[in-house]
C-alpha cells in the first residue's frame, strides 16, 4: 500500500474513530451524527475548505473556529498554538469541541439534537443555556443572535429575537 494511502487511511479511520466515540456519548447513532456534522460544516463553511476565513469576525476554517477558542483547544490537546490553522489539527479541536459542548449540554438538561449541538457551536454552550432557559438577554448575546441571523431577521424587536433566532436555525437544521 503507498504510503500516502495508507496515511489518508489511518487518518480517516482515526477521525470516524473519534466521530463515531462522541456520537455514542450524545446518545446517537454515528449516521445521524455524521450528518450533524455535515450540516455544521456546509453552513460554516459552505465549501467545507479548511482555509476559509471570515474577515468580519476573524473565525477560521472548516468549522469557522474562532482564534480564542483555538488558542483554548490547542493548550487542552497539546498542539502548538502556531499550528492551530492545519486541517487535522482543525479537526481535532472541532472534535473536542463538539465533546465539550454535548458534555455540558446534558449537563444543563438539554436534548442533544443538530439544533443544540450546532447553537452550542454557535453561541456557545454558556450563551446557548441561556438562550434555551429564557434568561435575560445580555447585550452580548443579544448582538452574536442578531450577527448569527441573515440580513431580512436581523432587525428583529428584541422581545421576539430569541424565538425568531430559535425557529430560524431549528427550521435549518432540521
Amino acid at each position: 500500500m503507498p504510503v500516502l494511502f495508507t496515511l489518508l487511511f489511518l487518518s480517516t479511520t482515526a477521525a470516524e474513530a473519534a466521530y463515531t466515540k462522541i456520537a455514542e456519548h450524545a446518545g446517537l447513532n454515528h449516521q445521524t451524527f455524521e450528518k450533524i456534522v455535515k450540516k455544521i460544516v456546509k453552513i460554516e463553511s459552505t465549501t467545507g475548505s479548511y482555509h476559509i476565513e471570515n474577515k468580519k469576525s476573524g473565525a477560521y476554517g472548516r468549522y469557522q473556529i474562532m482564534p480564542k477558542t483555538a488558542r483554548h483547544y490547542t493548550q487542552k490537546l497539546g498542539i502548538p498554538y502556531s499550528q492551530w490553522k492545519q486541517p487535522r489539527n482543525q479537526d481535532r479541536i472541532f472534535q473536542a469541541i463538539l465533546k465539550s459542548n454535548i458534555r455540558e449540554l446534558k449537563k444543563n438538561g438539554i436534548k442533544i439534537t443538530a439544533f443544540s449541538i450546532y447553537g452550542a457551536h454557535q453561541q456557545g454552550v454558556g450563551g446557548f443555556n441561556a438562550i434555551m432557559k429564557n434568561k435575560k438577554l445580555t447585550r452580548s448575546l443579544e448582538r452574536n443572535l442578531r450577527y448569527n441571523l441573515p440580513n431580512k431577521l436581523r432587525k428583529t424587536d428584541r422581545s421576539r429575537l430569541v424565538t425568531v433566532w430559535k425557529e430560524y436555525w431549528q427550521e435549518k437544521l432540521a
